[in-house]
């Protein structure tokens, strides 16, 4: 079963318990610890059906018919449900602190019952490999596709040919398959304070709720790494206190479509999720992968109109725990969708609703795998995800759950203060308006509701619009500033005040990418009798890219190399025109950041310095938008009939006009973060680390060793119209020395110095350290080393003493590059100075902006 997330997880909460009676006659308890889960120790002995289900069960019909009897859960499984495939949906409604959050996934996958004499088992189904159960290898697949066994059960009794079995130890047991504990983090489990609170069968799933305890004992004093490793120790996963934790566990169990729906074949071109299954019975002369998207069953109320409403439309409820004014933001996030689906012949294909209260509905629980469900959850993560589960047969989105994190709202107000706070005057003064976060809040909950409808990011949107598109408000009101809301080009830091772009087409929205992608997975093709008949259909709508740029999806395999599929970017076509235009805002955004953020007497300096922190990260962010032109491709997906190469060099004059602008504005400090009024409210000491981490992170980017490997294979390829390597080097190499190769004595300050230090260092570590190539990129950073220590040789005129000392340090740490056995010979002074020219400035911290990329869960 795939669940696919930006990074991706499903969302749970709490349902109501259930008391029961105790059942009489007893049998075996299951055991206490958490067993295996294989088949009970005593033989199957089948007794009569009132000695098992007793005038004390309380009896729920549905699916299965579920007992209740004391603390023990009965399912009687009608005969014709033995072998039907269910979606088994392991989920966390309630957990401890420390060990994440209510509504996170624990796993799930596809089951079945089936009957062994005296028996039942519950198999896992795999459908990653298969065949038409009518060709020969089919029994060559099933051989090695045998599907494992969870648990097995006894049949207690039989009701008219549906056997009774005691399911209690599937949900009081530590079973792998559908186990929390790894998931909060935890090491053991305990059995004996571990119970069933509540099973509920509905017409085509049934709901279980459990509380799990686990222990996490204290570590030994002196075990130095010995026994079970600490919980918490993966990247997102919990980490929970030494002793008991108790966490609530929900199950859903739905009932598969007996027919599946016909699936869609998946198309590079078009950004949908996919489910991947490899089919032997296939004629080709290797096992071919067949790729479906992801997608919800809509079908028309009426074949034969152009427009219709679907005969279900896909619902998502929203959590009563959601505050309540933000509540018609999120709705509006969802139904923002609605043109989308009307350009693929749908009318009202999505729509929000409230979650019914007790009263409306007592049985309705967000846990239901029923129920799509937008979850607010009480967390300080900068984040949002939308998961969805599907059929792994036909790629069908059967339900979802989107998480959204309660400090998202912190992350979209910095986002949006820093990129297009100069634009809009709702947002010169912190916090923002209610209007302007509830916009926020729905450009968020639209973008996570697109995940669970089945699209992945496209990055390459944003850099399908010209800079005069973006400009024109005419062009932004009508399409947006980027093609689509799977972007991350979040808001519109290229417009400029004089552009009179309206605040309200500041914010992404639904743009013509997501209407023709829509279009494209979900409008019907009805001559079409399976996946195979669409093909040409579907090839036919993927070749409109050619002609209309800005339906154009991320290149297959392009590995970054293309730099118009970066994050956080607009208008990318022209990145250097878009980090100026950016950089006037940004500017823009600092002159006015005291007064923003200052307006709360008695309150400390922390939005402040949160905020100067995402400024210098956004400066960064742009500037490496730039970088990324060095060495990169053009590219659009193409296939097979389709003309003209996936992969275009980028000309060499536009890869040295973007070195060049890197090295007169990246590489010299900027001044407009260099205010005292603001520095000296947040820290002592700090700025010069702050500029320095930010420009190091520009520098590692443009000299990343995968950078340079493809400088000299399009130099290999294209000769003297590829950017050749070293004259790349050496371009970067006099621009950060421009005080040594400018030909006049020139003083160099703090920033500059570090910024030189910090190169040579990079250098080092990729000829001596962890990072050290095998390649020409050893080789070529070795002689830039060279090439800047003969720069240095000699007495130099120089303006102050600090400037000297700094150059004659810079050789030492050459040699020491050069040869690390190297030891400095006596202070000896290489460099003449004249008097000293204090150049004195303040500084900041070192807060640094982060790359939010999903997300995976799918962020």
């Amino acid at each position: 079963m795939n669940v696919r997330r930006f990074t991706l997880a499903l969302s749970l909460a709490l349902v109501p318990c259930l008391a029961a009676a105790q059942q009489d006659p007893p049998q075996d308890p299951p055991a206490a610890g958490g067993g295996r889960g294989g088949q009970q120790s005593r033989e199957p002995q089948i007794r009569p059906y009132e000695r098992v289900i007793t005038s004390e069960a309380k009896s729920d019909e549905g699916i299965f018919t579920v007992h209740r009897i004391g603390d023990r859960v009965f399912y009687e499984i009608p005969s014709d449900k033995l072998g039907r495939e269910f979606l088994w949906v392991s989920q966390i409604a309630r957990t401890t602190l420390g060990a994440g959050y209510g509504g996170q996934s624990a796993g799930n996958r596809v089951v079945k019952w089936e009957r062994r004499g005296d028996r039942i088992l519950l198999r896992a189904v795999s459908y990653d490999v298969i065949a038409d159960p009518a060709a020969p290898i089919a029994k060559a697949v099933d051989a090695a596709n045998n599907n494992p066994i969870i648990m097995a059960f006894n049949v207690e009794a039989e009701k008219e040919g549906n056997p009774v079995i005691d399911v209690t130890r599937l949900f009081t047991t530590d079973v792998t398959e559908f186990s929390g504990r790894t998931r909060v983090g935890a090491r053991s489990f305990d059995g004996s304070r571990s119970f069933v609170d509540r099973a509920v069968s509905f017409p085509g799933n049934i709901e279980v709720q459990a509380t799990h305890t686990y222990n996490n004992p204290p570590a030994e004093a002196g075990a130095r790494g010995r026994g079970a490793p600490p919980p918490g120790g993966g990247r997102g996963r919990a980490t929970l206190r030494p002793g008991s934790h108790s966490v609530v566990m929900h199950y859903s169990m739905v009932l598969l479509p007996e027919t599946p729906m016909q699936p869609r074949l998946f198309d590079e071109r078009v950004g949908y999720f996919s489910t991947a299954k490899i089919d032997y019975s296939v004629d080709e002369h290797r096992a071919p992968r067949r790729r479906y998207i992801t997608r919800w069953r809509l079908e028309k109320k009426d074949p034969k109109a152009e427009l219709s409403e679907p005969v279900k439309p896909i619902v998502y409820y929203i959590d009563p725990a959601t505050p309540k004014k933000w509540i018609p933001y999120l709705k509006a996030g969802v139904e923002s969708w609605q043109p989308a689906f009307e350009a693929a012949g749908f009318r009202n294909a999505v729509i929000a609703k409230d979650a019914p209260t007790p009263e409306e509905d007592p049985d309705w629980s967000a846990e239901d795998a029923r129920y799509s469900v937008i979850r607010w959850l009480p967390s300080t993560t900068e984040n949002a995800s939308g998961p969805h589960v599907h059929d792994p047969r036909s790629g069908e989105i059967l339900e979802t759950d989107i998480q959204f994190y309660h400090n998202v709202m912190n992350l979209a107000r910095n986002w949006y203060f820093v990129q297009v706070g100069a634009l809009d005057p709702r947002a010169q003064q912190l916090p923002l308006p209610d209007d302007l976060m509830g916009k926020l809040i729905q450009y968020v909950a639209a973008h996570e509701v697109g995940h669970t409808l089945g699209f992945q990011h496209n990055m390459k949107a944003s850099s399908m619009y010209t800079l005069a598109q973006v400009r024109d408000p005419k062009w932004v009101k009508e399409n947006g500033h980027t093609p689509t809301l799977m972007d991350y080009s979040r808001f519109n830091y290229v417009a400029q005040p004089e552009d009179r772009i309206d605040v309200e087409d500041l914010i992404p929205k639904i743009g013509p990418y997501d209407k023709w992608a829509t279009m494209w997975g979900y409008k019907p093709i009805p001559a079409a009798a399976s996946p195979d008949a669409e093909e040409t259909t579907l090839d036919e709508w993927a070749r409109q890219q050619d002609s209309t740029r800005w339906l154009r999806f991320s290149t297959a395999g392009s590995g970054g190399t293309d730099p118009g599929e970066l994050t956080e970017a607009v208008g990318d076509e022209d990145a250097v025109a878009a980090t100026t235009l950016g950089m006037k805002n940004l500017e823009r955004v600092a002159a006015m950041l005291m007064k923003a953020t200052t307006t709360t007497r008695g309150e400390p300096y922390n939005d402040l310095q949160e905020i100067y922190g995402r400024l210098l990260g956004q400066w960064a962010l742009e500037m490496n938008h730039v970088a990324a032109i060095v060495g990169g491709y053009n590219s659009q997906q193409k296939h097979i009939g389709q003309e003209g190469v996936r992969f275009e060099l980028i000309p060499r004059a536009k890869q040295e006009a973007a070195v060049k602008f890197i090295t007169d504005n990246a590489f010299k400090a900027p001044q407009w973060a260099l205010n005292a009024e603001i520095l000296r409210r947040i820290e002592p000491v700090g700025v010069l680390a702050r500029i320095q981490a930010s420009q190091t992170r520009v520098l590692n980017s443009l000299l990343s060793s995968p950078r340079i490997n493809r400088l000299v294979e399009q130099q290999a390829i294209d000769g003297s119209a590829a950017y050749a390597p070293l004259d790349f080097l050496a371009d970067v190499r006099e621009g950060i020395f421009s005080e040594v190769y400018g030909g006049s004595a020139r003083p160099i300050d703090a920033y500059r110095r570090n910024l030189q230090r910090a190169y040579i260092e990079t250098l080092s570590s990729r000829v001596n350290g962890a990072q050290a190539q095998s390649d020409d990129v050893r080789a070529f950073f070795r002689g830039e080393l060279k090439a800047l220590d003969a720069d240095l040789q000699g007495p130099r005129v120089s303006t102050d003493r600090a400037t000297a000392l700094h150059l004659d340090d810079l050789r030492q740490q050459i040699a020491r590059a050069l040869d690390p056995t190297f030891q400095p010979a006596a202070a000896r002074a290489t460099t003449e100075f004249t008097e000293p020219d204090l150049f004195d400035v303040t500084g900041s911290s070192d807060l640094c902006w982060p790359d939010y990329v999903v997300l995976p869960v799918q962020r």
